[in-house]
């Protein structure tokens, strides 16, 4: 995230000292910046507390729903040559019907990567994935390569997928499905988003951001 450029700057109200932008990440981050730390703080304030009462039914954004809200913020915060930044990581912890685990959680076909909530290492991009990985990737890498395995039940629609994807050899196995295991975290990062990255989710993060 912090090599991650802003794509939309905007001017938050009330802090024209302060520089504001959307960062191009999978996840909704805003990112202010500034010298003056109290400003900084203050500004975040404001983004959170707007955040905590917002609703967008077009998006499945709720803040709350039968009196339990859901909104909160990871913040990340760094030193940048002379001025501070701070990501504010825009998070929404509903669930439904359809995604039990939370619709902004990673979904069902990607769990069997990774079921886990993302905390704040893996917000900003470095995939803290379950242990059992460790063995069971190599049972995929069997499985791909058409050899005795032992591989989990839950890996095999998106093993097979690779199959019709990859041609597997046991000198590029390991990069490719390694390869292929960051791509999924990069999916458990747009599913933990609270605006996608499509038109009409990015559409919505700028109602949000006039809304502030």
């Amino acid at each position: 995230m912090a090599k991650a450029p802003v794509k939309y700057p905007f001017t938050l109200p009330g802090f024209e000292d302060l520089q504001a932008g959307i960062v191009a990440w999978p996840m909704s981050v805003i990112r202010l910046a500034g010298k003056d730390v109290q400003r900084l703080i203050a500004a975040s304030g404001h983004v959170l507390d707007v955040w905590r009462h917002y609703t967008d039914d077009s998006v499945s954004v709720r803040a709350e729903v039968d009196g339990q809200q859901h909104h909160t913020i990871t913040p990340i915060v760094r030193k940048r040559a002379d001025n501070f930044e701070i990501d504010l990581v825009l998070r929404d912890n509903q669930t439904s019907a359809q995604y039990p685990d939370g619709i902004f959680h990673p979904h069902q076909d990607v769990q069997h990567i990774k079921k886990e909530n993302i905390g704040l290492i893996e917000v900003m991009g470095r995939a803290i994935l379950p242990a059992r990985l460790k063995s069971e990737l190599h049972e995929v890498e069997k499985y791909v390569l058409n050899q005795a395995n032992d591989m989990k039940a839950y890996h095999k629609a998106w093993a097979d997928d690779l199959k019709q994807r990859h041609e597997f050899t046991a000198d590029n196995v390991t990069a490719i499905v390694e390869q292929e295991t960051g791509l999924v975290f990069k999916r458990v990062l747009e599913d933990a988003g609270v605006f996608k990255t499509d038109e009409a989710g990015q559409a919505a993060f700028k109602k949000f951001v006039e809304a502030l």
